[in-house]
C-alpha cells in the first residue's frame, strides 16, 4: 500500500503538472542557452517537495510508490529532461539504495536532509571500464582498523558537481563464492581526496551536469559502509538500477507525448502550397505511429510499475520497459523532426531539443544491449528453473 491516497496523489500530479507546464516550459531557451536550471525553479521544486517526493514519509518525503513515481516521471518528462535530473538522483539511483539497504542510523542522519533538498546524492557507481555491468567496477575499499580507504575514478557521475554526498560502489575483494565483493560507501563530498572534475559537455540535456570523481584515499569510517555488510553493493546496485529503469521508461514517455504534442500543433498549422501538412497521409501516417508508440509505452510502464509494487516482477519487466519505452521515444523524437522538416533541424525548436535529449535514455541505467541481455538470459534461466 502507498503512503499516498489516490485522492492526496492526484493534487499532487495536478501541481507537478502545471509547475512543469506553466512555469518550466516557457523557460526551456533559457536552460538551454545557459546550461543549468533557474535557482529560483530549483526552490519551487524544493518547496513542492520534489527532491524528496519517493523518500517515505517518515523520512520526511512525499512517499510516493512506483505507481505514482511514474506518473509523476511522464508529466517530468514533458520538459527539459534537466529538470528532473536536478531530484531525479535523491528519489532515484542514490537515494534508494539508503532508503532499501540503510541502517536505521544511516537513514536518521541522510534520508530527510536529502527529501527536502538541502543535501544532493549522487550515485558514484560508473567508471571509464564499467558502466552498465557493474561487476567489472575496479575502485577499492581497503579497511585499516575501523576506517577503509577508498581509491578509483568514477565516470559520467550525474548531479556530481552539486553533489554533498556520493554513494560509492568500490570493491573490497576479488568476487568469490560468498558474492561480488562489492560494498556501497556514503562518502561526503568534502571529504579529504575527493576531487569532482569539470562538468561534461554533452550532446544534450543542458542543465543536467555529470562529471568524474575521483577517489585517492579517502577514508570513511565503518559507520559509512551502507548496511554494514561488505557484500550488499551488488545487490543494492542492481535493486536501485532496475528501479530506476521503470523511472526512465516513464520519462521516455513523456518525451514522446510532448514530441508527438508538438508534431500534431505543427502538422495541423505550417501548410505547403496553401494546404496544412496535417492533412496529406503520409505525414498523418507518421503521426499515428507516434501515437502508437506513446500509447503502447505508457501502457507498459504502468503495467511494470504495478508488478515491481507487488513484487510480481523486479528483473525482467523494468528492463522491457526501459528497453520499449526509451527506443519508442527515440523514433518518435525523429518522426517529429521529419514531420517539422527543416524547421525541425533548428536550435530553440523543441523537437530539435528534444531529439538530441532522449538520445541518453538509451544508454544510462543500462544501455539497451544490457536490457537485452537481462531479458533474454532471465527467462531462459526461469525456463531451465522450471525443467
Amino acid at each position: 500500500m502507498s503512503e499516498v491516497s489516490d485522492e492526496d496523489f492526484a493534487e499532487i500530479l495536478a501541481q507537478t503538472r502545471h509547475f512543469v507546464r506553466t512555469s518550466v516550459v516557457p523557460r526551456e531557451a533559457e536552460i538551454l542557452a545557459d546550461d543549468q536550471v533557474p535557482d529560483d525553479l530549483r526552490e519551487r521544486a524544493k518547496t513542492m517537495g520534489l527532491f524528496g517526493y519517493a523518500i517515505p514519509q517518515q523520512w520526511g518525503g512525499l512517499g510516493l510508490d512506483l505507481r505514482q513515481d511514474v506518473e509523476l516521471a511522464m508529466e517530468l518528462g514533458y520538459t527539459s529532461l534537466a529538470v528532473r535530473s536536478m531530484f531525479g538522483t535523491n528519489n532515484g539511483i542514490a537515494g534508494q539504495v539508503l532508503v532499501g539497504f540503510g541502517t536505521e542510523e544511516q537513514k536518521s542522519q541522510w534520508l530527510a536532509p536529502i527529501a527536502t533538498g538541502d543535501v544532493v546524492a549522487s550515485f558514484a557507481l560508473t567508471e571509464p571500464g564499467a558502466g552498465s555491468n557493474p561487476a567489472g567496477l575496479l575502485t577499492k575499499a581497503v579497511r585499516d582498523g575501523s576506517h577503509w580507504v577508498i581509491t578509483g575514478q568514477k565516470r559520467f557521475i550525474t548531479n556530481a558537481p552539486t553533489a554533498n554526498l556520493f554513494i560509492v560502489f568500490a570493491r573490497t575483494r576479488p568476487a568469490d563464492d560468498q558474492g561480488a565483493g562489492i560494498a556501497v560507501f556514503l562518502v561526503p563530498a568534502d571529504a579529504a581526496g575527493v576531487e569532482v572534475g569539470a562538468k561534461d559537455a554533452k550532446m544534450g540535456q543542458e542543465g543536467a551536469w555529470t562529471a568524474d570523481v575521483g577517489f585517492t584515499g579517502v577514508r570513511v569510517s565503518d559507520a559509512a559502509l551502507v548496511g554494514g555488510s561488505e557484500d550488499l553493493g551488488y545487490r543494492a546496485a542492481l535493486t536501485s538500477l532496475a528501479r530506476g529503469r521503470v523511472h526512465i521508461a516513464a520519462l521516455a514517455v513523456g518525451a514522446a507525448q510532448r514530441a508527438l504534442d508538438e508534431s500534431v500543433a505543427y502538422a495541423a498549422a505550417a501548410t505547403q502550397g496553401g494546404t496544412p501538412i496535417g492533412n496529406f497521409q503520409l505525414v498523418q501516417a507518421m503521426l499515428a505511429d507516434q501515437q502508437t508508440g506513446v500509447l503502447a509505452g505508457r501502457a507498459m510502464v504502468r503495467d511494470a510499475a504495478r508488478m515491481w509494487v507487488t513484487e510480481e516482477d523486479r528483473r525482467i519487466a523494468p528492463s522491457a520497459a526501459k528497453l520499449f519505452c526509451t527506443e519508442m521515444a527515440g523514433k518518435v523524437a525523429d518522426l517529429a523532426v521529419q514531420i517539422h522538416g527543416g524547421t525541425g533541424y533548428m536550435r530553440g525548436v523543441p523537437v530539435e531539443r528534444i531529439y538530441r535529449d532522449v538520445r541518453l535514455l538509451r544508454l544510462y541505467e543500462g544501455t539497451s544491449e544490457i536490457q537485452r541481455l537481462i531479458i533474454g538470459s532471465g527467462l531462459v534461466k526461469a525456463a531451465q528453473r522450471q525443467a
